[in-house]
């Protein structure tokens, strides 16, 4: 094989590793967020199922519990663009 083949058959399997990686920490960076904003608006349906009259006060802090948990996901996905993209 001459140098260039070698150069291009090296870059294509770089830039499939970072394919690969990227997929995979989309995969498991959404996994944790879907997970905990799937938990937390199900408590948030109990407690004002509960209590109705604090509905909005749990509704609130709902919203920013995911706001937090969803930044996980939103770190992945800089983190498989920067795969996708650097290489």
């Amino acid at each position: 094989m001459d140098p260039n083949t070698t150069q291009i058959l090296a870059k294509g399997i770089a830039q499939g590793a970072a394919f690969l990686g990227a997929g995979i920490c989309m995969g498991i960076g959404a996994l944790g967020p879907g997970v905990g904003e799937g938990y937390t608006a199900g408590k948030a349906c109990e407690g004002v199922a509960r209590s109705p009259e604090q509905a909005g006060l749990i509704t609130r802090t709902m919203l920013i519990g995911q706001a937090v948990s969803e930044s996980t996901g939103i770190y992945s996905l800089v983190i498989a663009l920067l795969l996708i993209f650097t290489t």
